[in-house]
């Protein structure tokens, strides 16, 4: 069985915003798409049809949160 590597990334500014996300994704070694790079920099439409492209693509893919408590319990 090979390795498998995932990117992720993160979004909130702490408790004071409300809660954290971060988000996963493990694509194919041989994936690729031209607008796949930074999300910041895409129209939501683009990130729209890019959702489901990876969604269909992915090899596993999660979400996750902390609230503001569960942050200042770290």
């Amino acid at each position: 069985m090979g390795v498998s590597e995932a990117g992720c990334d993160e979004a909130g500014r702490g408790a004071l915003a409300g809660p954290v996300y971060a988000s996963a994704v493990i694509l194919p070694p041989d994936f690729f798409h031209p607008l796949l790079n930074d999300s910041k920099q895409l129209k939501e439409s683009q990130r729209d049809k890019l959702r489901a492209i990876i969604e269909a693509e992915a090899i596993d893919w999660a979400v996750a949160w902390a609230t503001p408590e569960e942050i200042d319990k770290v």
